[in-house]
């Protein structure tokens, strides 16, 4: 039998040889091209970036600002695409530099979120104790607080006390810091929950008792050992969190709290088109389905990132 069974035993070496196995991020990898929504949504994604930063080769900011009352509300043409607005804008050099700033806001807010969010979930979930029992309740008291009504009422107090600001040869009006910062500072409280909720089920774990056994410090082990380990559910989060953000900023601007003139957003430009809905439905459409598009392809690619990256959410 031994003399049988060699042979097999050569021929399982010599598969296990051409066929490694397959490393973590390869896992990850092929879990998400199986994700379809997922791989549609990056195509679609690369698309409306190329759209709204390669456009910006086409248009130039002054284009988008230009305007000419005498063609105001034309419909969709050759020479403007996407019609004009109530003043006599092109919509479709607007959409390129608002789509810009809507972009900007949800990762920058995101950022902000990521940063606060990390940061009390490690340390309630690490030190536990008291630490724990206020940072949560704190966090739980911002839970309470609906979103919309705080955006409403800190955009107002706010409003007009950011100067303008330039950077990288723009302008962009003060209200969009103040709309980050807002977004950011009060959409972190879910995020903590998670990271808290990792880190209490990973400070017990064999590695993370053994160095505390060698001296390493408690500021080493939560950020070089424990953090490391909860990346995937802090991307996923975060990845959902900027559609949250543009659809916050959309919904503000929209109220007339948000991103005010002369800097151009998805959100506020639907705001000029309330009054001519049934007359100039090109005004708010291109807007809206941007805003759509972007929206749903970044909760598309949330749901395959977190499919991949969880392998206990889909059998491989």
């Amino acid at each position: 039998m031994a003399t049988l069974d060699k042979p097999m035993d050569n021929k399982i070496l010599e598969n296990n040889y051409e066929n490694p196995p397959l490393s973590l991020g390869q896992m990850a990898w092929r879990r998400f091209r199986r994700h379809k929504l997922a791989m549609t949504s990056v195509a679609l994604l690369v698309l409306l970036m190329l759209f709204i930063f390669g456009g910006a080769l086409i248009y130039s900011e002054a284009d988008a600002n230009f305007n000419d009352t005498t063609r105001r509300l034309e419909p969709p043409s050759a020479e403007h695409p996407f019609g004009t607005d109530t003043i006599g804008r092109d919509i479709l050099a607007r959409t390129i530099y608002g789509g810009q700033i809507s972009i900007l806001i949800g990762l920058t807010a995101v950022i902000v979120q990521i940063v606060v969010g990390v940061l009390i979930g490690a340390l309630s979930g690490y030190y536990g104790g008291w630490i724990d029992s206020v940072l949560m309740r704190f966090t739980e008291a911002i839970m309470t607080i609906p979103l919309l009504f705080l955006l409403l009422v800190m955009a107002k107090f706010f409003a007009g006390k950011f100067p303008n600001i330039t950077l990288f040869g723009r302008t962009f009006s003060g209200s969009v810091v103040v709309i980050v910062l807002i977004i950011g500072l009060s959409s972190w409280p879910r995020l903590a929950r998670i990271v808290r909720a990792e880190f209490l089920c990973l400070k017990e774990n064999d590695f993370i008792l053994a160095a505390r056994a060698t001296g390493t410090s408690n500021t080493q082990i939560m950020f070089k050992h424990i953090l490391p380990n909860t990346v995937a559910p802090i991307v996923v989060t975060a990845t959902l969190a900027v559609a949250g953000a543009i659809i916050s900023e959309a919904y503000i601007s929209f109220l007339g709290l948000g991103v005010q003139p002369p800097t151009a957003t998805w959100g506020n430009m639907i705001t000029g088109a309330t009054t001519y809905i049934e007359y100039a439905p090109w005004i708010w459409f291109f807007p809206g389905v941007l805003i759509l598009l972007t929206v749903l392809s970044i909760n598309f690619l949330g749901d395959g990132l977190r499919d991949a990256l969880d392998p206990r959410s889909r059998p491989e």
